[in-house]
């Protein structure tokens, strides 16, 4: 029987500039005035259970237009800060060298980057010249879930061996200078962060058990990213609340039922929290009480949705406040549209 990977330790980073949200509605007051129906739409600001977030730029260089070039510039610089940031801290709490790591899976889904993130990494944090690369792009939302399968798979693959899982989305440098209610809902919700994790099968911490993922059929125009002239615009459907309540409990019955449980063996949903409505579905699909989740509703309120990042805070407040829980259940939605389970265990 192959060993579990465990997760022995978690680290967390975000940027520099904190956005508070009443300063950013004020800035697209003043950017989108004139805007038929401004007012309205505003409400979004007030109404998504967010406060303050993180942004790799300060609020005023989106004063002015930026292109494709420039952002993804952009992108790539912070994303690699991050990514050291968050590395060095994993490696510390693991009390391990950088030479120490055998592999490295990097989620992005906010910039594109050739050499990839990975590779850049080997020099920037002093990784070994055959440490195995993995960079994952497109998951979105669900990044940090099914990213964290990925590692926990090249962890059980390779018995001993450390596996860093990191993950980074830049997703504040895609505001576009429109009024679309889109936009405006994406500069409502969305902040920058990082994450990390070391997996490994020997060691201490949570044991990852099972991991399994679902896409809806005839739902790819739910979520997910328009290409456009000036970088990427942000996709999602009102549906995505209601859509989640009715269909993703279904799913995850499924997954649970495969390794012989139902949700009341779940002591804790570890859950990426997209939005204040999505977060109230998600305690309806899991038939928890309202304000269950409060772990989501609170790193939503500091940091926003950071998109495959987010879930990682999640589980970082969790680990921390919950010292007494014996099953964890991650789960993240993305495009496509999917979903991602991983199935924690505390022995």
């Amino acid at each position: 029987m192959r060993a579990a990977p465990l997760l022995s330790a978690l680290a967390t980073a975000v940027p520099r500039y904190r956005l508070d949200q009443r300063a950013v509605i004020a800035r697209v007051r003043a950017l989108f005035d004139g805007v038929n129906g401004l007012e309205r739409l505003l409400g979004v600001f007030a109404n998504s259970g967010i406060s303050t977030r993180y942004s790799c730029l300060p609020l005023d260089w989106y004063d002015q237009p930026h292109g494709w070039r420039e952002r993804n510039r952009v992108y790539i610089d912070n994303a690699l800060e991050l990514l050291a940031t968050t590395t060095d801290r994993v490696l510390a709490r693991a009390r391990l060298a950088p030479t120490a790591i055998d592999a490295v899976v990097v989620v992005s889904t906010t910039g594109i980057a050739t050499p990839s993130l990975d590779a850049l990494l080997i020099e920037r944090v002093g990784l070994r010249r055959d440490v195995r690369r993995l960079p994952v792009f497109c998951l979105g939302c669900a990044g940090g879930v099914i990213g964290l399968a990925r590692a926990a798979e090249a962890a059980v693959a390779n018995p001993g061996q450390n596996v860093l899982f990191l993950v980074v989305e830049l997703c504040t440098l895609w505001f576009r200078r429109d009024g679309t209610k889109s936009n405006i809902v994406a500069t409502a919700l969305f902040g920058d962060g990082a994450a990390g994790a070391l997996l490994s099968t020997d060691g201490a911490g949570p044991a990852l058990v099972a991991s399994g993922e679902y896409s809806w059929p005839g739902s790819r125009d739910i979520m997910g990213w328009d290409i456009a002239e000036d970088g990427l615009r942000a996709v999602f459907s009102r549906d995505i609340p209601q859509f989640v309540a009715t269909e993703l409990g279904l799913v995850v019955r499924a997954f649970l039922a495969r390794h012989g449980l139902r949700l009341h063996d779940i002591d804790r949903f570890v859950c990426h929290p997209g939005g204040a409505k999505v977060v109230t579905a998600l305690e309806t699909a899991f038939e928890l009480n309202p304000g269950a989740l409060a772990g989501a509703r609170q790193v939503l309120r500091d940091y926003g949705n950071m998109s495959a990042a987010t879930v990682l805070f999640v589980l970082e407040q969790m680990l921390a406040a919950a010292p007494s829980w014996r099953r964890a259940l991650l789960t993240g939605l993305g495009p496509g549209f999917s979903a991602g389970f991983v199935l924690l265990e505390n022995r």
